[in-house]
């Protein structure tokens, strides 16, 4: 069996990791001007600019969740799912004692 990762994104692990990098850095451009393009494509600061722009995606990743888990919140308290379940059970309960309230597609 191969187990499940969490998928849950955590941005403030990310932005503290990424503020100590920076910390180090005399100056780093914003990734894709012309300062950032002019620099070596080996130099560490121009992944560093990357990795900085790429903070905003994992921002955008957990608020994301955090409003998947908040609508799951709803739906789950919007109605009484077990008294669904008991209701859709009793309808197939009685379709399958009683053949004629089968339903069947014509054509």
């Amino acid at each position: 069996m191969i187990p499940i990762a969490s998928q849950q994104v955590s941005w403030w692990s990310v932005h503290e990791f990424l503020a100590a990098l920076v910390s180090q850095a005399n100056t780093l451009p914003v990734a894709g001007t012309p300062s950032w393009c002019a620099l070596d494509d080996s130099d560490p600061v121009k992944l560093l600019a990357v990795a900085v722009a790429g903070e905003h995606h994992v921002l955008r990743m957990e608020i994301a969740q955090e409003a998947r888990c908040e609508a799951a919140k709803a739906v789950a308290a919007s109605t009484d799912w077990p008294k669904v379940a008991r209701e859709i059970q009793q309808r197939e309960d009685f379709r399958t004692s009683r053949q004629w309230a089968r339903r069947e597609v014509t054509r």
